[in-house]
């Protein structure tokens, strides 16, 4: 009787509750391992690995995210043309030679011809109508000449006795060989021996002023 009652107080009391769980779990835990290691060693497989659930990993919080811009629609892109195929005569003719392109020659310009001007007409030499020797001299004053013009000294004027108005007449000195071409327009000299009376400027051609006279040969021209 009292080996009973105090089994039954053990096992009726939490801690004997308790221990006897224990107990039992210890036993049908050491059960299930042994059961596992005769079956592992049976079959002579390992035991499969256990599985360990990865850590969960803290999202960082990142920068906001910028707001979406609106953007412009893609402006419409031109379709694409059909590029034609090429036809058998093109297809052909890439298996022919190749020729070189002929180089492009550059015209050269052509000379414009050039007007040729017309020399100017020489003038006919001058005839002579008459011809001899007398005395000159020459005169620078006066007013008016024989034929009504008013008289320059520093003109290639002469005075004859009769030669008609505008005769052109060439004075030669036969020393020096100086000639110069006056125009009558006045009558003169009145003096024995002389047949010309110059004016200032042709004498000073022919010779000096100092000389005052002097023969010279002249040539009536026509």
């Amino acid at each position: 009787m009292t080996e009973s009652s105090l089994r039954t107080r053990i096992f009726s009391s939490p801690v004997g509750v308790a221990a006897t769980a224990v107990v039992g779990v210890a036993l049908a835990v050491g059960g299930t391992v042994g059961t596992v290691r005769l079956t592992a060693g049976a079959t002579g497989s390992a035991p499969p690995p256990a599985v360990v659930d990865p850590l969960p990993t803290t999202a960082v919080p990142g920068p906001p995210a910028p707001s979406p811009s609106v953007t412009a629609s893609p402006s419409p892109t031109a379709s694409p043309t059909a590029q034609p195929s090429p036809s058998r005569a093109e297809a052909a003719s890439r298996s022919r030679a190749r020729t070189a392109a002929p180089k492009p020659t550059t015209a050269k310009p052509t000379a414009t011809p050039t007007t040729a001007k017309p020399s100017p007409a020489k003038k006919p030499a001058p005839t002579v109508v008459d011809s001899g020797s007398c005395g000159a001299s020459f005169y620078a004053s006066g007013q008016v000449t024989a034929n009504g013009e008013a008289f320059d000294p520093n003109e290639l004027t002469a005075a004859h006795k009769t030669l008609p108005f505008d005769t052109r007449v060439r004075v030669t000195n036969p020393d020096t060989g100086a000639s110069v071409t006056v125009r009558i327009n006045d009558r003169g000299p009145f003096i024995a021996g002389r047949c010309l009376d110059l004016s200032r400027a042709a004498f000073a051609v022919i010779a000096p002023l100092e000389v005052g006279a002097l023969t010279v040969r002249y040539d009536v021209l026509g």
